[in-house]
């Protein structure tokens, strides 16, 4: 089987690596060898030895018979959306580790892919190097999906990590992640949730079988999250990470991007740092969890492999993937319950009392001139009604944390 890889930036010449590296396994568990025939760059790398199948012109990959599966790792959606649609429209199957490409364009290209009896596979769009679409689409369908939760983006995790273990505040946690290659010049996509809910939004179509617009997923950063609200998470035994989620409750789909103030026995407490992890509840399974780097060259080549050898074990013949096109409408997230971690000035201690069902209060010993407590569990829409009539310093949705109650 002769393979092309669209782009040699990080992920493509992780791709390159690891076939390179270990051909005869691949070749064992494909039922075949693989090749690398083509890298498609604009770029040239002197002295790499990727010049040796380096081409620059894409008709020269799509228009090759001998390419069976096309490896598309350029990200953006232009011109890789048209390059991969091209590609399935000639046959060849694609991996892709693009969640740009598979959140706006999923359902098309794998309806062209079941047409073409070829494959569209995507198993790095979500969770670098940790097993998610797969299990999602093969292993889990007898249940009904009941709720995905993940920490889908490493950077903002490692960041909430330092805040808590380091005591800096985020301007300096991100100024840390960006010298360290965690995070980008510009890492709004992360921070500010960009990420994670294009990544809820590829979840929620493959577990619910529509298409699901991470536009109209309700999505929202870590930015505000201060060294105050990580004490007061420490004093409650809690922290906070960044969630996305989708959940059914009494028959209606709720999607959300958002920071979380988590107690211990959530099961993703746990996951620190670079580390991500995806939480699955099932109606009969209950809930399961994959954990690992979510991100990284070789995490992410691993997957993105491991998906071409499905590809060629499977010529000919289009493994099924319930996502059709047909719109999901989520559910208004005003009438989502949850309980909220809330801060108020000192001076508005009796208003925010009249305003809102406070369940407990927290103290933090060092931290003065405020209030803060936790809420009784209440609609989003009420929340927003309350808060727009108090001086709300910060508020944090909470979970399995001791002293709130839970959300309906």
């Amino acid at each position: 089987m002769k393979v092309a890889i669209l782009g040699y930036g990080t992920v493509g010449s992780g791709v390159f690596e690891v076939m390179r590296s270990n051909p005869e396994g691949i070749a064992r568990r494909a039922g075949e060898d693989i090749e690398v025939k083509y890298v498609l760059d604009l770029r040239d790398f002197p002295g790499d030895p990727v010049e040796e199948v380096l081409v620059h012109d894409f008709a020269q990959v799509v228009n090759d018979p001998e390419i069976g599966v096309v490896i598309e790792v350029m990200g953006g959606v232009e011109p890789a959306y048209s390059f991969v649609k091209e590609a399935l429209l000639k046959g060849k199957s694609v991996c892709t580790s693009n969640k740009e490409l598979v959140a706006k364009h999923g359902a098309e290209l794998l309806e062209i892919a079941k047409q073409k009896k070829e494959n569209f596979l995507f198993e790095a769009s979500v969770g670098g190097g940790i097993p998610i679409i797969r299990p999602l689409n093969q292993s889990l369908t007898a249940d009904e999906i009941q709720e995905v939760t993940g920490i889908l983006n490493g950077t903002t995790n490692y960041i909430l990590t330092q805040m808590r273990d380091e005591g800096t505040d985020f301007k300096d946690a991100l100024a840390d992640a960006q010298a360290k290659g965690y995070a980008e010049r510009n890492p709004s996509a992360d921070v500010d949730g960009y990420d994670a809910g294009r990544k809820i939004a590829i979840l929620t179509s493959l577990a619910y079988g529509m298409q699901v617009d991470y536009e109209d997923i309700y999505t929202e950063g870590i930015a505000k999250i201060t060294r105050e609200d990580i004490a007061y998470a420490g004093a409650l035994g809690a922290g906070i990470k960044l969630f996305g989620t989708s959940k059914t409750v009494e028959g209606k789909v709720y999607a959300m991007v958002a920071p979380r103030m988590v107690g211990k026995e959530h099961p993703l407490y746990v996951v620190d740092d670079v580390f991500n992890a995806v939480l699955v509840r099932g109606n009969f399974l209950g809930d399961i969890m994959f954990y690992g780097k979510g991100a990284g060259k070789l995490p992410t080549a691993s997957a993105v492999v491991s998906d071409v050898v499905d590809a060629v074990k499977h010529q000919g013949v289009n493994v099924m993937t319930i996502w059709n096109s047909r719109k999901l409408e989520l559910a208004d997230i005003n009438t989502l319950k949850n309980c909220f971690f809330v801060r108020v000035p000192e001076h508005e201690r009796e208003k925010a009392q009249s305003l809102f069902e406070v369940d407990c209060e927290v103290k933090v010993q060092e931290i003065s001139g405020e209030y803060a407590f936790l809420t009784k569990p209440m609609t989003e829409g009420s929340f927003k009604k309350a808060a727009s009539k108090a001086k709300v310093l910060s508020r944090i949705r909470v979970e399995n944390v001791k002293g709130a109650g839970e959300p309906m």
